[in-house]
């Protein structure tokens, strides 16, 4: 029986504490909100209580040789992930976790121009975001090093899946960009990801980067248009870039800024992980249902 501690038990976490346990795993999270704990005790999971912006709040979790799944959000600002660094410093050396799992992004490759995209091609991130996910990588990668611990680190476009799709958007009538000038996306299924974290803790190589997606990487105005068709809405409005630039938060214009596909080759021949939903319209109707 394997001892699993999940840094940040939330819409994946909790997909991926569901798995382990019919594998027969004994799982405990570390969360900062109050209102998570009834929930996940519910689901037969010990709960921590830390804050991984307190570092004495991190003191005393039970990490002595326990996978460790890492998908705790960075900060919200800066180009470094503070709350890695506080979180692997609060570890006691005589009791370190086993091996670790953790979610990063695909926007750590910046913008690809739409190339494929492979795990041997250089991080350059543009978006703080991205940079703060590069951070934390750096960070783990080095302590893992350091400390003969194998390290998996999984890079990761949007997830969707039940209660996770862009409803309020399409609701709103926000404009999205000309499908001529929308740049490549890519998706995972929440419950495809929560699989490939499994598999990564059990197959991943040491080191190893492995990007997790559907395979099928779309416009992003295709999905838009995709998910208002299955939601049964009306598609948004389009507008050019210009318009979109004058239009649009600086969030969404950061997204519209990079344009990849990815290629998931060596996650379903290293990990074994086929998804069972390998395009939006096999995933999307599964989000209709709670």
């Amino acid at each position: 029986m394997e001892n699993i501690f999940i840094v940040g038990c939330g819409y994946i976490g909790s997909r991926v504490s569901r798995l382990e346990r019919l594998e027969g795993s004994r799982v405990a999270a570390m969360v900062r909100s109050e209102s998570s704990v009834d929930l996940l005790e519910q689901e037969g999971i010990k709960v921590f209580m830390g804050d991984l912006d307190d570092a004495a709040s991190l003191n005393g979790l039970p990490l002595e040789k326990a996978l460790v799944y890492y998908f705790a959000p960075p900060p919200s600002e800066g180009v470094v992930d503070l709350r890695m660094d506080r979180f692997l410093s609060s570890i006691d050396p005589s009791s370190l976790p086993g091996r670790v799992v953790l979610i990063s992004t695909t926007g750590v490759y910046g913008n690809c121009g739409g190339d494929w995209v492979t795990e041997g091609r250089p991080a350059a991130p543009e978006a703080d975001r991205a940079k703060r996910r590069l951070s934390a990588e750096t960070i783990l990668r080095s302590w893992g090093e350091a400390n003969s611990i194998p390290v998996i680190m999984l890079r990761v476009p949007g997830i969707y899946g039940p209660g996770k799709l862009p409803e309020k958007r399409l609701r709103e009538g926000l404009p999205v960009l000309r499908e001529e000038d929308s740049p490549f996306s890519n998706r995972v299924h929440a419950d495809d990801l929560a699989r490939a974290c499994v598999a990564a803790a059990r197959r991943g190589e040491g080191g190893g980067i492995y990007n997790i997606s559907d395979g099928h990487p779309t416009t992003m105005t295709n999905y838009f248009y995709k998910v208002a068709d299955h939601l049964g809405l009306p598609r948004p409005p389009a507008i050019s870039l210009d318009e979109a630039r004058r239009q649009l938060s600086a969030g969404m214009l950061s997204y519209l800024a990079e344009s990849k596909r990815l290629d998931n080759r060596k996650m379903r021949e290293e990990l074994g992980v086929e998804p069972l939903y390998p395009d939006l319209d096999s995933g999307l109707p599964s989000c209709l249902y709670k």
